[in-house]
């Protein structure tokens, strides 16, 4: 069945696999030797590159660990649009962001030492707020159209109530995440970021 998208020329997927490419060497330097401690020179070298090649795919280092993050996003937010009309709020984003997770299989021991990178580089730590706010402006209009359709909301109403919602959401993910991480990946996050939202809920 079709999508609905055009099929991307040779050109395009050459670049896509390019780009994955760089960024599954960057990762594996970065989980071998640390964010900090791995520089572009030697991810450009690993990946058989030219550092001006580097950054014809990435704008900086924290790009390859982050670069996706805005499309994360939009396939968040398509997944929130995709869900059953007249679905819970609360429980509708938390469809959606689980979405997320079965894109492809998982790797508790991966995702825990990228998380743990991400905590301990300042740098990383930064810019993955910046991109949690691009998660709100993609997000908030969602659900605030959920909001007016399925609950009678006017347009401020409903803009309100889905700005805190997700601002909440992605904090009680934040909090989650550090809690997992204290634990060692000892508990799910998935169970962690709901018993934050419990407790915020209570």
């Amino acid at each position: 069945m079709s999508t609905g998208e055009p099929t991307p020329g040779l050109r395009e997927r050459t670049r896509r696999a390019v780009h994955r490419e760089i960024a599954e060497v960057g990762m594996a330097l970065f989980l071998e030797h640390g964010f900090e401690e791995t520089t572009i020179d030697q991810i450009a070298e690993a990946a058989g590159i030219s550092r001006r090649s580097f950054f014809r795919y990435f704008a900086t280092k924290e790009d390859v660990v982050l670069g996706d993050m805005v499309d994360r996003g939009h396939r968040i937010g398509a997944a929130l649009a995709a869900r059953p009309p007249g679905e819970e709020p609360w429980a509708a984003v938390r469809a959606a962001l689980l979405a997320l997770r079965d894109e492809g299989p998982v790797d508790p021991a991966a995702d825990l030492g990228i998380a743990r990178m991400m905590h301990r580089a300042p740098s990383l730590r930064t810019r993955s707020l910046e991109k949690h706010l691009s998660w709100q402006e993609i997000l908030v209009p969602e659900l605030a159209r959920r909001l007016r359709e399925e609950r009678g909301f006017d347009g401020v109403r409903a803009e309100h109530r889905a700005a805190a919602v997700i601002a909440t959401a992605l904090t009680c993910l934040d909090v989650a995440t550090e809690t997992w991480l204290r634990l060692d990946g000892g508990a799910s996050l998935e169970d962690l970021w709901d018993e934050a939202v419990a407790a915020v809920r209570a």
